[in-house]
């Protein structure tokens, strides 16, 4: 996944934990006594996070503290962030077998660059590449490393002569980590939006179905509006993107949708649905005759990749027809090798005419009049459960709607409300 670094001054955890104490107990006065910190500390800590985020979180008033309008539209992140932090103790005491649950605070997670460099490291597994993308010696990169095992009183990652592994209880606890650490990084963007500025960077898992044309024109309306706006595009398989996106590096994935009945954490919008056909090259044999199965049977084939949803679907396809499924000469999800090889051979494919609709627009491959039966899929967006998207996301989810259900209508294809 192509990902930025993370900001280098990204808020202080500390801080954030001072700002949920005195919403939670509306006086300084009660957060200091219930963090066992002086109140000038508590007090210098919220003044130190409104010059950070340049707003006044709170009115002081005499009876208390009451939340500005900016205070609570920082409120839930910075509620969601510490709940991830408050989960590890937890996680960890599983993995232990430790009986009870753990009531005191994991301070030794409260510090934000000591959190990049634990996530780096798992995604670089070398100690000197994380001193350089961070800026920082290498003796400070294991000084904290150090600190968070003796805080999970265990290693979060082996050693080995390949380099860095992260270990059973530092994959457990890193999803958790990197979602505190992308709510925080999503605060600023959340605070422009509310001045009318929409500012910050969208994440986005694109499957195979709508990178041709559907996220292209719904990217171009975002950023054409709203200049301010990065996009950052992962093309990985599902079972990687979902991954990232359980983790928060990614904001939501777009393409076909997944059996929700068994992703319990995911959630899902259909935006549209479609059945698949069958693609050749414009002057493929089969394309001057109705094609017939036998023919089909006997044909070289480029398909999706074994265990995805769209080569299930042919497969069922194919056996209520009665006849075996195809054998593929090729497995890919990547449409440029699978333009290439259908224009330059006498390959077929079967795919959502979404997929290559530049091509058969243009003739340079066709549709061949054979129906796909029981090859109806959903298509739209995934999403975790729970999450709250960024104002950015937001819009580009408004505008993947709007895209979506223009093609669907120019095509004449089923929408769903």
């Amino acid at each position: 996944m192509t990902q930025e670094n993370y900001r280098d001054e990204l808020i202080n955890l500390m801080q954030i934990r001072a700002f949920c104490q005195v919403v939670a107990h509306g006086s300084v006065s009660k957060a200091a006594n219930e963090l066992f910190r002086t109140q000038s500390a508590i007090t210098r800590a919220i003044h130190e996070l409104e010059e950070t985020l340049a707003v006044p979180l709170f009115e002081r008033h005499a009876g208390g503290m009451r939340l500005t309008d900016a205070g609570k539209c920082i409120l839930p992140r910075a509620e969601r962030a510490m709940a991830e932090l408050h989960l590890i103790p937890q996680q960890l005491a599983r993995l232990s077998g430790k009986s009870g649950r753990n009531e005191s605070e994991p301070l030794w997670l409260y510090n934000v660059r000591r959190l990049q460099i634990f996530v780096t490291l798992c995604r670089t597994r070398h100690m000197q590449s994380v001193a350089v993308q961070l800026g920082l010696s290498q003796p400070a990169v294991s000084a904290a490393l150090k600190v968070l095992e003796n805080g999970a009183q265990t290693a979060l990652l082996e050693r080995s002569p390949h380099g860095l592994t992260p270990s059973l209880a530092g994959r457990e606890i890193e999803p958790a980590i990197r979602r505190a650490l992308n709510e925080l990084r999503h605060i600023p963007a959340d605070l422009a939006a509310r001045k009318g500025i929409l500012e910050g960077t969208v994440r986005i898992g694109a499957l195979p179905l709508g990178r041709t044309r559907l996220l292209p024109q719904a990217i171009i309306k975002l950023t054409s509006r709203y200049p301010g706006v990065r996009v950052v595009t992962s093309e990985s398989a599902w079972e990687t993107l979902s991954a990232e996106m359980r983790s928060g590096d990614i904001d939501f994935i777009f393409g076909a949708l997944r059996d929700s009945d068994t992703l319990k954490d995911i959630s899902s919008e259909t935006l549209f649905s479609e059945e698949m056909v069958l693609v050749a090259r414009r002057d493929h044999p089969l394309t001057h005759r109705p094609p017939d199965w036998q023919a089909l049977r006997e044909a070289r084939w480029v398909l999706p990749r074994s265990a995805t949803p769209a080569r299930r679907l042919l497969d069922s396809c194919f056996a209520a027809m009665g006849i075996p499924a195809p054998d593929p000469v090729v497995e890919s999800g990547d449409l440029a090798l699978v333009r290439g090889l259908l224009r330059d051979s006498d390959m077929l494919t079967a795919v959502s005419a979404h997929q290559l609709e530049v091509e058969l627009a243009a003739k340079e491959l066709v549709a061949l009049p054979a129906a796909l039966p029981n090859t109806r899929r959903a298509i739209g967006l995934s999403y975790r459960t729970g999450c709250l998207h960024s104002p950015a996301a937001e819009a580009l989810i408004g505008f993947l709607r709007e895209v979506c259900l223009s093609a669907t209508s120019q095509a004449d294809l089923p929408a769903t409300e």
